[in-house]
């Protein structure tokens, strides 16, 4: 085997690897993490906090208590059902506004 036939064969390993590593990551890039709690938006004085009998809940906020009230419900919903829990029992079990 000749200098220049190893040299050839390192050149398309390393242009493999990369060509794998690219598309692993692409792959991985697609994937965007999101928070479970929302922080509050500019302007929201109220919040609501939602709870299944089982699994996870959710909390959220909005410009008024209704509007916090449902987001929340249906965060809860949203929540539950990922977390293996019970959707259909979700409650607002915290409600408030801030001054």
């Amino acid at each position: 085997m000749g200098i220049e036939n190893i040299r050839h064969r390192a050149c398309w390993a390393a242009a493999v690897l990369m060509a794998v590593s690219l598309v692993v990551n692409a792959g991985c890039s697609s994937k965007s993490t999101k928070a479970r709690y929302y922080a509050a938006a500019p302007g929201s004085n109220c919040f609501a906090k939602a709870l299944p009998s089982i699994g996870q809940g959710g909390l959220a906020w909005g410009n008024t208590l209704g509007i916090a009230k449902q987001k929340s419900l249906n965060n809860c919903i949203r929540y539950a059902r990922r977390s293996g829990g019970t959707p259909g029992t979700c409650q607002v079990v915290l409600a408030k506004c801030k001054n």
